[in-house]
């Protein structure tokens, strides 16, 4: 057992935060689960939230949490498909989207990338018609 009673610890990070995933146990013997996300502020400072579930409450704990990833995949998949068939009915009133076309090498001259008359701007190229009298 650790020095603050820790029998297990699995830290994961992410882009500016870092969650702490704790198995303890206290004076009393009580396992308990604790969660806790630590967010880098500006400076050194961190923001430290914890909350902890204890082994008694862990099967409520992780069929709330099931039941809230399962809602979670269900809506992600409804919006997904409800943005394909807003897609394919904008593509059947204005038809397909204008490809974008991509150079690997942003100093390579335009001219040495595509022979055809295509307006360039920056790095993303946008295939439009050029007027013909240039």
């Amino acid at each position: 057992m650790g020095v603050r009673g820790e029998l297990f610890t699995r830290q994961v990070i992410l882009d500016n935060r870092s969650y702490f995933f704790n198995v303890k146990e206290n004076r009393a013997g009580d396992v308990f689960l604790q969660v806790v996300e630590s967010k880098n502020r500006e400076g050194a400072e961190f923001d430290r939230h914890a909350i902890v579930v204890f082994a008694d409450d862990m099967q409520q704990f992780c069929k709330g949490l099931e039941e809230s990833l399962s809602f979670i995949d269900k809506d992600r998949k409804a919006k997904a498909k409800a943005k394909a068939e807003r897609r394919l009915e904008k593509d059947a009133k204005y038809g397909p989207k204008k490809k974008i076309l991509r150079s690997k090498d942003p100093d390579e001259p335009p001219e040495q990338i595509h022979t055809s008359p295509v307006k360039r701007t920056g790095r993303v190229h946008v295939v439009s018609k050029l007027p013909e009298n240039q």
